[in-house]
This record gives C-alpha cells, sequence and structure tokens, in this order.
C-alpha cells in the first residue's frame, strides 16, 4: 500500500530542517492519501522534496513524530534493532549502565517512547501511537542486545500512566508486560543503595537523569551538615550521607516518598545520620531560618513547576523563593546545589532567577559548576525537547 504523504507548508518546518523530530498540525498544509492514525507517511517540502518518513497521529499537535530522513529508509525489525543496538552501544560508552535510561525517545531516534533499566528489570513508557505499535518489538531487540553482552532481564513493567496519552486519544496503562515479579527492586548507583518501586513511582520509578548530579555533590559533603529539599526517595540526601557528612536533613511533601527514603537509608545502614521529614519545603524553610539554622550545603531539587508555556510566569515565583530561602540557610562559604527539571523553564530564564533570588537575599554567587542530564539521557541538537535539567553548585558568600 502507497503511503499518504504530509506536504509541508511554505516556510513552515524550521525545526524540522534543523535536525528535529516534530511536525506539528499547523505546519501541514496537506495529506495526500488514505491513512490510519499511528500509520507512518512520507514527508515532503511545500516543493516536494522528500524530508523523511514519521508516523502520523492527527489527533495530536505533534501530528508527525520523524523516524527517519532517509527517502529510501523502511522502518521494520531491521530497523528498529538498528536503532536499539545504537542506543545500547551509546550507553556502554557512555554511563554506568547497571541502571540507566536504555531510550530516551527522541534523543535516541525512537520518538515517544522512554524504556529505562533498574538493574534486572525494564520499566516502559509508550507516549505515541505510532511507537505503541511497535513497542513489543523494541523490547524484544533490547532483550537480544542486552544478552548478547550477558544482561539477561528478568522482567518488563509498563508505566504509560502520564496525561500526555490522552491528547494522543490513547488511554493510560500501567501493568506486567509478561511474566509479573517483585516490583520493589534494588539497585546500586554511585555506591547508594536504593529500593526503587516500578510500579508506584514517580515517573518509572526513580529519577536516573540527576546521577552524576548527586555524584558531584558528594565531594562538598564530608564531614558537613546537610539540607536536601525535594529529596523523593532520598537520593541526594543519601549521597550525602555516603560521602561521609555529620548530619543530613531530607524533606519531601510525599509521605510515601519520605518512607522509602528511610527504607533507603536504612538500606545503607545510614538512618543514624541520615534523618527525613514529611513537609511542604515553601513552608519550612522560612520556619528553618526564624528558627536559627544555617547548613554547609543546601540541595534544591524541585519537581517541574511548570509543564507548559502558560504557565512559567508562576513557576519563576516558585522557583525564585526556594532559591532565595534555600540561599539564607547557607552559611557564609557553604554551597547550594539547585536545578530545575522543567523544560520550559530555559536556561537563560533559570539563571535570571537565580541571580534574582541572589540579590533578594544579598548573597554573591560563585558558581562552582553547571551540569545537565546524565549522558543517557542524551540533548539532541534541534529537538529542545530533549534538554530540560540545568542544575548549578554555587558557593554562596556574604556581602562583605
Amino acid at each position: 500500500m502507497e503511503k499518504a504523504v504530509v506536504r509541508i507548508k511554505k516556510g513552515e518546518g524550521r525545526s524540522l530542517k534543523a535536525g528535529g523530530m516534530w511536525i506539528y498540525d499547523n505546519e501541514i498544509d496537506k495529506i495526500d492519501g488514505a491513512f490510519e492514525n499511528g500509520d507512518m507517511v512520507l514527508v515532503e517540502d511545500f516543493d516536494g522534496y522528500c524530508l523523511g518518513h514519521g508516523f502520523i497521529n492527527t489527533k495530536s499537535k505533534i501530528t508527525v513524530r520523524m523516524m527517519s530522513r532517509k527517502r529510501n529508509a523502511v522502518v521494520d525489525e531491521d530497523f528498529i534493532e538498528m536503532r536499539v543496538r545504537n542506543a545500547w552501544e551509546y550507553r556502554k560508552s557512555t554511563v554506568d549502565t547497571g541502571s540507566c535510561r536504555l531510550i530516551f525517545g527522541e534523543a535516541d531516534f525512537l520518538p515517544g517512547i522512554v524504556i529505562d533499566k533498574f538493574s534486572d528489570v525494564l520499566v516502559v513508557e509508550s507516549l505515541a501511537l505510532g511507537i505503541d505499535r511497535w513497542k513489543p518489538v523494541i523490547l524484544e531487540k533490547l532483550k537480544k542486545v542486552l544478552a548478547e553482552d550477558g544482561i539477561r532481564i528478568r522482567g518488563v513493567y509498563e508505566r504509560s500512566d502520564a496525561k500526555v496519552r490522552l491528547q494522543e486519544g490513547m488511554e493510560r496503562y500501567k501493568g506486567f508486560i509478561g511474566e509479573p515479579f517483585d516490583t520493589k527492586v534494588e539497585i546500586v548507583e554511585n555506591g547508594v543503595k536504593y529500593i526503587v518501586d516500578v510500579q508506584d513511582g514517580q515517573k518509572t520509578g526513580f529519577f536516573l537523569d540527576q546521577k552524576y548530579n548527586r555524584l558531584a555533590v558528594q565531594r562538598l559533603c564530608k564531614g558537613k551538615k546537610v539540607l536536601d529539599c525535594f529529596t523523593h526517595t532520598g537520593s541526594f540526601a543519601l549521597n550525602a550521607g555516603v560521602a561521609g557528612a555529620e548530619s543530613v536533613l531530607g524533606v519531601d511533601a510525599s509521605e510515601l516518598g519520605i518512607a522509602q527514603a528511610r527504607e533507603n537509608a536504612e538500606l545503607n545502614g545510614l538512618s543514624d545520620k541520615v534523618r527525613f521529614v514529611c513537609a511542604d519545603v515553601f513552608d519550612l524553610l522560612p520556619q528553618l531560618e526564624e528558627d536559627g539554622e544555617k547548613y554547609d550545603v543546601v540541595i534544591l531539587d524541585p519537581p517541574a513547576f511548570t509543564k507548559s508555556r502558560a504557565s512559567v510566569k508562576n513557576a519563576v515565583k516558585g522557583y525564585r523563593e526556594i532559591n532565595l530561602r534555600g540561599m539564607k540557610l547557607v552559611k557564609d562559604g557553604g554551597y547550594l546545589a539547585t536545578c530545575s527539571c522543567s523544560h520550559f523553564m530555559d536556561p537563560e530564564l533559570f539563571a535570571k532567577t537565580i541571580r534574582e533570588a541572589a540579590a533578594g537575599s544579598h548573597k554573591r554567587l560563585r558558581q562552582v559548576e553547571y551540569r545537565t542530564q546524565a549522558a543517557d539521557h542524551p540533548i539532541l541538537w534541534a529537538a529542545d525537547e530533549s534538554y530540560y535539567l540545568k542544575f548549578y553548585i554555587f558557593q554562596v558568600c556574604e556581602e562583605k
């Protein structure tokens, strides 16, 4: 059957032509030929020049997600295996693969699917209709490629329960793919042990993107008093503990997160010096300041305060507030680690917000380092959505 042809309007498709992976509904001039949503289509510029092949879904604002730039490409099982193999070879070269993100959607040229490996368990999140059809093949090829390196996968769990699936006209879903298994999985990262709850934890169960940022914080924490805000399941706090911090306080508003954090502290023999409280960070920081508390290291790892352009202004207020409060709690010459995981909070806006917080708290910042997400979450240039994590470490100095 002939593929339908999607024709781009004259002057549109700029991000696609620059190397991006998406075509929005308002960039399309016309679609010739019959198709069902989820099918592969040929994409042409306004003048008929071939731009490649992608999946179509007219229910989504992102109407086409590109799979290949080549006119003669055939997206079949061999093509999928090539993409999967390339993704694995890249991880072997760049990160500790004990637990890592194996497939990062568009940045691995497999748009709309994320697969994380936690020890010997895979967790898959499928967010686009076209790639969803290929999910069984992607998983089969992934197991095959891993087996070649002696890695046997014990089980696969699906966490396709994000709201964005509804925008694709798909239902939210979570559950086992294949045989059931114990969904509490023990992993080791940077020498820290964690129990990852792949069934009920946030997103796929654990945030692997901060792996090397947690490691960067370790070297600041020996013998120090540390405050870890938005600790989730305790990851930054435990890295501080393992590094030899004198005392660590981890804070999160989630009862489940704090319960898991305590379990993780016990697992690492750190319960005596790493403690956790369930509280709203926005309420707790002013209280700690009022109590005269000061810390050698303050870590701010908040959830994304904005998931759309529309709510960026409110997000800026939130980031400014916690950074101002956090800076006030750092001893003179101590350190602040602060980050934003929202794609819409772009690097310039985040830097400006931190600058305003420093001015508001009368602190001077010396930048120790700037980091982004771990290399198993590669940033594909021109696909801006793949660059989302901004992470700073500053020395915080009093104005003298």
